[in-house]
């Protein structure tokens, strides 16, 4: 309890993560996962950009262009590197740029490459500086540079690599350095999913998972799910299992409710952090504006949390204002709190 009266609980793992977590690799999961383009829910206008370019590039019997994907955890970025793989008749080879450590294993994975297959990089913003600078001709003219030994003794070899396809994804792309991003052909944002797409996706999952939800449940699960496929999928194992031992296994729109309550997701897909996020703004800061290292100090959470998982979806829903003198709570997140309108 804070001195304010206030109940701080932590967030639950699993709902609202930057990460893959070991349940997304779950093979009831893995089965929700679309394997074409035209099974894929949402992201119009990318997908019909990504579908325009793979038909071009078979038609050509061309490799397709670097792809790079933007945009918050949860939307599709890695769904959308299988499902490329498969378009192209090639092997999907997933790492991330943490991953990559040093220019030998990025070496070890391009030459193992076969022509079309796909390498997909998460998080590409965190590759180091000399990784990096070995992708550039492996991006732009299919070749790596090896250079032996030292001194007046040093020679250089150019080994060519097949025609693969690099599907870059990050969450922070105003990180990416300008020689990096401009070699790439494809650049393309995802947006956060409406309500409307999120139900078909919700339907789409529980029908694969054999459960039986009705219209209101599936909206209930949509509209509480942060506008994020991967948090719905998530959330809806979470009241399949409500509704097994608290109910008859029929998931409708009370037990939607019953289930996310337990797990501390709000009416608006807010978890205790995000929670935790406003009452802080509000309470210690006077509802801002207040620079987000401060704002991380006193929650004892990493910045990157907030910035990455955190304020997207408070800033999509208007909770949240980034000023240039640091965040401000809205009029919406006091009421949505209960704290009366703002003085």
């Amino acid at each position: 309890m804070s001195d304010n009266g206030f109940k701080f609980s932590t967030d639950r793992q699993g709902i609202v993560s930057n990460a893959c977590l070991p349940l997304d690799n779950e093979p009831d999961i893995i089965s929700l996962r679309p394997e074409t383009l035209s099974e894929y829910i949402g992201q119009r206008e990318t997908t019909e950009t990504l579908q325009i370019a793979i038909e071009a590039a078979k038609q050509r019997g061309d490799a397709l262009d670097h792809v790079l994907l933007h945009g918050p955890p949860g939307l599709g970025k890695t769904t959308l590197a299988h499902i490329l793989a498969n378009e192209m008749g090639g092997k999907l080879v997933v790492t991330s740029g943490p991953a990559l450590e040093k220019g030998g294993d990025l070496i070890g994975m391009l030459t193992h490459l076969g022509a079309g297959d796909v390498f997909f990089i998460d998080e590409i913003h965190r590759l180091p500086k000399n990784v990096e600078e070995l992708l550039y001709p492996a991006m732009e003219d299919f070749s790596i540079d090896f250079v032996f030994d030292k001194g007046l003794n040093a020679r250089s070899h150019r080994f060519r690599l097949k025609q693969y396809v690099l599907v870059g994804a990050t969450t922070r792309v105003g990180l990416l350095s300008s020689p990096l991003r401009h070699r790439f052909g494809i650049f393309r944002s995802l947006e956060f999913y409406d309500v409307d797409d999120l139900e078909t996706i919700v339907r789409r999952s529980a029908a694969l998972l054999q459960l039986t939800i009705d219209s209101e449940g599936a909206r209930e699960l949509a509209t509480r799910s942060r506008g994020t496929p991967r948090i719905a999928n998530r959330l809806l194992k979470r009241v399949r299992d409500y509704a097994q031992i608290r109910g008859d296994g029929r998931i409708d729109k009370q037990a939607v409710t019953d289930a996310l309550v337990l797990e501390g997701v709000d009416a608006l897909g807010l978890t205790p952090l995000d929670r935790r996020y406003l009452q802080t703004v509000i309470s210690y800061y006077h509802g801002g504006p207040v620079g987000i290292e401060a704002v991380a100090a006193t929650l004892q959470e990493e910045t990157d949390t907030l910035v990455d998982v955190v304020e997207p979806y408070l800033l999509k829903t208007g909770l949240i204002m980034r000023t240039s003198s640091g965040r401000k709570a809205s009029e919406a997140a006091f009421a949505h709190l209960g704290f009366g309108r703002k003085s």
